[in-house]
């Protein structure tokens, strides 16, 4: 299945239940997700950024340069939002 940028390559539930897929950039570079049953959920994407939501309030999103940026409470889709910037263009790069 393709998607932007991206083909998923694989996907699975491990012995814990926790869900995850992996990607490869069409530029090259590969990426995997984790959908956790706590409600946490872990992007490694394919440009090198990362970001993490812990299902209970907090996030954190790392640039490819280590540039990171958190938020400890609501979602980080609004603070980045409010720079003008989709969250889903970011965590799906």
């Amino acid at each position: 299945m393709s998607g932007k940028g991206y083909t998923y390559t694989g996907s699975g539930t491990n012995s814990q239940g926790n869900h995850y897929c992996s990607r490869q950039g069409n530029d090259g570079g590969s990426g995997y997700h984790y959908s956790n049953t706590n409600g946490s959920y872990y992007y490694a994407n394919t440009n090198g950024s990362t970001y993490y939501n812990s299902g209970k309030g907090s996030s954190t999103y790392t640039s490819p340069s280590g540039y990171t940026v958190s938020k400890s409470s609501g979602n980080i889709a609004v603070l980045f939002s409010s720079y003008g910037t989709d969250i889903e263009t970011i965590v799906k790069a």
